[in-house]
């Protein structure tokens, strides 16, 4: 459709500008020319380079500016000659041209109508109206998933995960800033969610595998209707978040998997550090040493078993009793019974939080 409208406004152009004037797109075809003969033409010399910066520059013969309204320029516009004039005419058109896209794009474009719903960039009471407008399928369930990038590298995560989900009637790939990029996947009802990891987990191999790109996903909550993308999209966002503080070797992280990391991640560190205060009456929790701390994280993760967890340490039952009573003296809180383990499991966990985060009231 893009195509039609700079073409609409090229050839309204051809009378005042005695110049050849067109439009390339990524793959350097000619989309749109006031020489209608050279529609479709590859225009030679071009690299995607071109398309990163914003000023004008010459190329044999030409004057080209690139406009978009992505991160990196979708379109170049060239005009015949290199002098001045047709350096303003690079730029006038460039100005026409990415007003009326932005245009076509705010009332037609349903990737800009979804990036402006997740983004609680239009009114609830408009949506609904839009999305019959737009003829946009309001009554399947879909999930947003949050693609952070962590490093830089030569392609574009932004073009990869489009490729995987072509189906631009169904899938919505949104670039959120320079490190988050946004799917909006169509799911079938009542999807299992080990589906939805493993659907992150083909966009993080693909990206780490074939493109030597890290990247963590965040998972909201499946929806029904496109007014809750918005919850979605945070949910996918906040996983992400708490993901980083109490998950950090996880690449994929469920907004429905975060358990009580969620509610502590929401309190305020004024709270957290008086509750630490008064669990640690008897002493601190930083008395306990590296050995120590890694003897209860085993005693965790094995469901308080001594017997189990003595075997994976590779110690005698005894001296793992005896690492526990010496807990229970620093602390006051013997992991053995049920109520203190959770005790010192959420404690443990709020220590962590305070790490790493900044002073919230």
């Amino acid at each position: 459709m893009s195509n039609r409208l700079f073409q609409g406004i090229v050839h309204q152009m051809k009378d005042a500008i005695d110049r050849t004037v067109g439009v390339v797109d990524e793959s350097f075809v000619i989309i749109a020319c006031s020489d209608l003969g050279r529609i479709g033409e590859t225009l030679s010399g071009l690299s995607p380079d071109d398309f990163s910066g914003t000023g004008a520059f010459r190329l044999e013969g030409y004057t080209l500016k690139p406009f978009g309204t992505r991160p990196h320029s979708e379109h170049i516009v060239f005009v015949e000659g290199t002098d001045e004039e047709a350096a303003r005419y690079a730029a006038l058109l460039t100005i026409s041209l990415s007003g009326i896209k932005q245009y076509y794009d705010e009332k037609y474009d349903r990737g800009n109508f979804v990036k402006n719903v997740i983004l609680d960039n239009i009114l609830p009471g408009d949506i609904y109206l839009k999305a019959r407008e737009m003829r946009f399928n309001n009554d399947v369930s879909r999930v947003v998933l949050l693609v952070r990038i962590g490093t830089r590298s030569d392609v574009s995560a932004f073009d990869i995960i489009q490729n995987l989900f072509p189906d631009k009637n169904k899938d919505f790939v949104i670039n959120i800033n320079e490190t988050d990029i946004a799917l909006v996947k169509e799911i079938r009802s009542g999807i299992d969610s080990r589906d939805l990891e493993k659907l992150a987990r083909s966009i993080v191999d693909t990206l780490g595998s074939e493109f030597y790109t890290h990247a963590t996903v965040g998972i909201g909550t499946v929806v029904e209707g496109i007014k809750d993308l918005a919850g979605s999209f945070k949910e996918a966002q906040v996983a992400l978040e708490v993901g980083k503080v109490f998950d950090t070797e996880k690449s994929i992280v469920s907004y429905d998997n975060l358990g009580i990391a969620r509610l502590i991640y929401q309190l305020p560190t004024t709270l957290c550090e008086m509750f630490l205060n008064e669990v640690f009456k008897k002493g601190s929790i930083d008395s306990l040493d590296q050995e120590t701390l890694f003897t209860i994280q085993r005693f965790f993760e094995n469901n308080l078993n001594v017997s189990e967890t003595s075997r994976k340490l590779f110690v005698h039952r005894n001296t793992l009793v005896y690492r526990l009573e010496k807990i229970k003296r620093l602390t006051g809180l013997d992991l053995r019974e049920f109520d203190d383990a959770i005790v010192f499991k959420v404690a443990l966990m709020v220590k962590k939080y305070l790490q790493v985060s900044p002073t919230k009231y």
